[in-house]
């Protein structure tokens, strides 16, 4: 089997080992999708991600996203972490300010400012109000009462995501959902914390319908949030959102909109170098 360069890359920590880690295969030309798949499976990380050349001329790079159960066309911590460990394995943009990664969800700009990075948040491919069918299984298997929720909207950027508002940080925290109905959705939580606190918002991911309970910490989730909650005027135009607290880690997502686009951004760095021979 050949030696690929590989890395791991946590994502959205404030420190090293407290975000969400990213695996990522720097050469995965020539690999059948059935070994992407059984090496992601194997990884056990939510998400494992495989750099290949090109198909188009304004992209660096493509990348293929794995998570255990499966491929997703999108995702916000894989995307930050992949262009990290391109940059630093010698990548070189066609653009100094920014990366172009093709995926499965087009193209999507990673912006360079320094050394900290921040992707576009794609276009929605699912918004709008949620079903009430849809919101009363979600809300069972989140465990709380409908009464609970002040609001509900899809923010499908590509894993599937739909999101759900409760009435505060600490009420997202509190969760503890069990219900077999989280089988069925990939689901988000969303809550405001008092004003004056450090962050403007808590989130929580559960994505069972792709072998993850709980993802620590989601930059496709917080597109998605960012671009409902910025455009219903229920979140400024930047803010910080934490996540990850609940499963030991201590994420932070920085949200900014301008020129009629949503950026997400997070602390990246390399916590693994090497090869892997797949």
């Amino acid at each position: 089997m050949p030696a690929r360069p590989f890395a791991q890359v946590d994502v959205f920590g404030r420190t090293a080992y407290r975000g969400n880690p990213v695996a990522v295969v720097l050469d995965g030309d020539g690999l059948p999708d059935e070994a992407m798949a059984r090496f992601a499976h194997w990884t056990n990380l939510s998400e494992t991600t495989f750099v290949l050349p090109p198909t188009v001329p304004e992209a660096d790079y493509r990348l293929r996203i794995f998570t255990p159960g499966g491929e997703l066309p999108f995702a916000g911590h894989p995307t930050l972490g992949s262009a990290h460990a391109w940059l630093q394995a010698g990548g070189r943009p066609r653009r100094a300010d920014a990366v172009v990664q093709e995926c499965g969800a087009d193209l999507v700009e990673i912006a360079r400012d320094g050394g900290a990075l921040a992707f576009q948040a794609p276009p929605l491919v699912r918004s709008g109000p949620v079903d009430e069918a849809d919101l009363q299984r979600i809300v069972r298997g989140l465990g709380v009462d409908r009464a609970d929720v002040v609001a509900a909207q899809w923010v499908d950027n590509g894993p599937g995501w739909v999101a759900v508002q409760l009435a505060s940080a600490q009420a997202v925290l509190d969760l503890d959902p069990r219900g077999p109905e989280m089988d069925e959705y990939d689901v988000g939580v969303v809550g405001a914390y008092p004003g004056g606190a450090p962050l403007q918002f808590e989130l929580r991911a559960f994505c069972l319908p792709v072998g993850i309970r709980e993802d620590p910490v989601t930059g496709s989730l917080n597109a998605g949030v960012a671009q409902w909650l910025i455009g219903a005027g229920a979140a400024p135009p930047s803010y910080r959102a934490g996540q990850g607290s609940r499963v030991g880690r201590d994420g932070v997502v920085q949200i900014d909109s301008r020129d009629g686009a949503v950026w997400v951004g997070g602390a990246t760095v390399t916590c693994i170098r090497g090869s892997v021979d797949l």
